[in-house]
């Protein structure tokens, strides 16, 4: 089990790392990179099995970023991980760099490259059924957005890993329930959301996804029923732990000024 003091602080440096990244490249989608930071600490720390030392370790478990446009908050996860220097971060969305503004898989610890939004499930489908005829270890753990899932082929890649008893296989959705234009609600609602995949034959675990023990503990459960696969939806906050920031949509495509940087960054420091 991850340590949640330990986590906790990851996910407090992961969002300050965001902050100023996107900040300095006057980029965007600050507020679903805060809002998953908590998820990507607990599974980093201590949840997926991987090694920044061996990062191409074949029996490894994949973590696949479908929400590719969070990537300042995962490429800052990563280098908080080992996988490579904390000063590379900002390089972040420079003229040449691999730190793209959407997940490039150039970058040491991503496996893939994503951003279209909806492609994610099918990759994760692929690895977990690659490792099941290979009689390997490996999971595949996929951070989907919600707004993505207005997307018929993450419903098509539904069908499919029950079908084929992908047990290794959890996807993780992010629930800020904002996407690009508007609330999910307004745009396309999704409830019964949880009952959606449980008709679709998944194992279920919804979770505040702010507690990094209760991320942890549905983690852990994995696999909780034999021959099918989890989703973890998690329940968050778009802009989490940035007050101002907080459930506001004009945070998806907005960078903050000099002045909101600093506000924003005394306010994560000061999250417990």
């Amino acid at each position: 089990m991850p340590d949640i003091e330990q986590t906790k602080a990851k996910a407090r440096r992961i969002r300050e790392h965001a902050l100023r990244m996107v900040h300095r490249a006057n980029a965007s989608h600050i507020g679903t990179g805060l809002s998953m930071a908590d998820i990507l600490a607990v599974l980093y720390g201590g949840v997926a099995k991987v090694d920044a030392a061996n990062p191409r370790d074949p029996d490894r478990d994949r973590v696949v970023l479908s929400k590719g446009h969070g990537a300042a908050a995962f490429y800052a996860c990563l280098a908080e991980s080992g996988f490579f220097p904390v000063e590379r971060l900002a390089t972040f969305c420079e003229d040449g760099t691999a730190l793209a503004g959407h997940v490039s898989h150039h970058v040491p610890g991503v496996d893939f490259s994503t951003g279209s939004l909806g492609h994610g499930l099918s990759l994760g489908c692929g690895v977990a059924l690659g490792f099941k005829r290979d009689g390997r270890p490996g999971r595949a753990f996929v951070i989907l957005s919600d707004g993505e899932c207005d997307e018929g082929s993450i419903w098509e890649a539904a069908l499919f890993a029950p079908h084929h008893r992908l047990d290794n296989l959890v996807a993780v959705v992010d629930y800020n329930k904002i996407q690009s234009f508007g609330t999910v609600k307004e745009v396309l609602d999704l409830e019964p959301f949880a009952d959606k995949w449980r008709a679709f034959n998944w194992h279920v675990e919804v979770v505040d996804g702010h507690d990094h023990a209760a991320l942890a503990q549905a983690f852990a459960a994995v696999p909780a029923v034999a021959g099918r696969p989890t989703v973890i939806l998690a329940d968050t906050v778009k802009g989490k732990g940035v007050s101002f920031m907080e459930d506001k949509l004009l945070w998806h495509y907005r960078s903050p000024s000099a002045e909101q940087l600093e506000a924003a960054i005394a306010e994560v420091r000061g999250t417990e």
